[in-house]
């Protein structure tokens, strides 16, 4: 079974995909930035690491990942502050890739965004550009590091009860949060799934499915 740090330890999705790679086995490391959620995150099966990306150096990052067998990113900045966004989603999951290469760890997932193309189409002067702009930098840069990476990149995401079902049809806008954890935990075991980017809403495919069709 794999040793798998994941950054963003305290979101949604992280610690939905936390409990499930857990009960399959897995040992979790979950990077978070304030201790006080460290009890939460025991309860979903990981060990709590304290550690706020936005500080970590490249040195600091490759030693954080040293001795994993998995990098999972699923850190942000959640919205409001643009500099906040720029130094999370873009400059931290930037160093994490390059720290992920130095510490000799190949498999790396990146949770994105379904937009985060070149052409994503969010104007300059709204603050969602931010966003967008850091999610298809940080894509680019894991594209092109060598590392054995995989992009989950679901649209908007909901609290609604899992389906276990995903596509990338046209047929929705939204997706749980439930099956993007499970997509981030069955990306993580599989290894041909590496090199590939994976857009998604909720749909109706099973998602073992959907991820041997794209």
């Amino acid at each position: 079974m794999s040793n798998v740090i994941l950054f963003g330890g305290h979101g949604k999705v992280a610690l939905l995909a936390t409990r499930i790679l857990t009960e399959r086995g897995h040992s979790v490391t979950s990077v978070i930035r304030n201790p006080d959620q460290q009890d939460e995150v025991r309860a979903h099966g990981g060990e709590p690491r304290v550690a706020d990306v936005q500080e970590q150096s490249l040195t600091d990052f490759a030693d954080l990942i040293r001795g994993h067998d998995a990098v999972v990113w699923s850190a942000g900045a959640g919205g409001g502050s643009a500099d906040r966004t720029w130094a999370i989603d873009r400059d931290a999951a930037v160093l994490s890739v390059q720290g992920a290469a130095q510490a000799g760890v190949d498999r790396y997932v990146m949770v994105s965004w379904s937009g985060s193309t070149l052409d994503h189409g969010i104007p300059q002067d709204q603050d969602f550009f931010a966003y967008a702009q850091s999610k298809m930098i940080a894509d680019a840069v894991l594209r092109d590091s060598g590392l054995q990476w995989t992009v989950v990149a679901p649209s908007t995401l909901t609290d609604d009860e899992p389906t276990g079902s995903v596509d990338w049809d046209g047929s929705a806008t939204q997706v749980p949060r439930g099956d993007v954890a499970h997509v981030v935990a069955d990306v993580v075991e599989d290894p041909s799934t590496a090199g590939r980017t994976f857009r998604f809403n909720g749909g109706g495919t099973a998602i073992a499915e959907f991820l041997q069709q794209r």
